[in-house]
């Protein structure tokens, strides 16, 4: 394929961890200098009203903004032109269409552990972090820089 490679997170709402993968792959590429390497955009099968202020403060801390635009709906158009959608967390389904590579994440989730508030997503952040940074690896085949 010589188009450049396009990465659909999804989750229930798009009010927080796909919208933390999104802005995470968003802010590794910027690092790596492949700002436009891959297209990334992230959907919700029940889109909420307004993204999750903690995941959004989570992902400021790490100079990422989260915040600009509402969650958006799930179309089965933006999973066809996807080359790999990522479902995170355990509720969110998309059901396998043919061409694009389907991943799901099942991302710690602290509050199991009693741990909440921003330690919580603190927590989520680096889990999605690391798991973005090994899936942009395979799409771009470039290490890690520091």
């Amino acid at each position: 394929m010589s188009e450049r490679p396009t990465v659909l997170f999804v989750c229930v709402r798009n009010a927080g961890k796909s919208r933390m993968a999104a802005g995470l792959m968003q802010a590794a590429l910027t690092r790596r200098g492949l700002p436009d390497a891959v297209a990334v955009t992230s959907a919700g099968t029940a889109p909420g009203g307004s993204v999750n202020a903690l995941s959004a403060q989570s992902l400021r801390e790490l100079g990422a903004d989260i915040g600009g635009e509402p969650p958006t709906a799930l179309t089965p158009a933006m999973v066809a032109d996807a080359t790999v959608v990522v479902t995170l967390g355990r509720e969110a389904h998309v059901d396998p269409v043919p061409g694009p590579r389907f991943q799901a994440w099942d991302t710690d989730e602290p509050s199991t552990r009693g741990i909440e508030g921003i330690d919580r997503m603190r927590l989520v952040r680096d889990d999605i972090a690391a798991r973005v940074e090994a899936l942009l690896d395979d799409l771009v085949g470039q290490t890690r820089g520091s």
